[in-house]
């Protein structure tokens, strides 16, 4: 876990980040989508502000579904 300093206006906050994989927080709230997901997306690096432990269910499927949608515009760039 990485703690850092964010300066919002003239208020400075403490924010905790931890980067953890893609296929951490599939295993954790939707196993079932495991088997489809490529290794490409399941090893995609995911910065969260809070931390693993807080993510809620809706959070988890929003990460899922933008990462599944930023590899598919990958794949019409190349």
């Amino acid at each position: 876990m990485i703690r850092t300093r964010m300066i919002l206006g003239e208020r400075v906050i403490e924010v905790e980040m931890e980067t953890v994989k893609l296929a951490q927080i599939v295993r954790k709230w939707f196993p079932d989508m495991l088997p489809f997901l490529d290794q490409k997306e399941l090893n995609s690096m995911i910065i969260l502000r809070d931390g693993l432990t807080i993510l809620e269910p809706e959070d988890a499927m929003e990460i899922i579904q933008h990462s599944i949608c930023e590899h598919q515009n990958s794949a019409f760039l190349h």
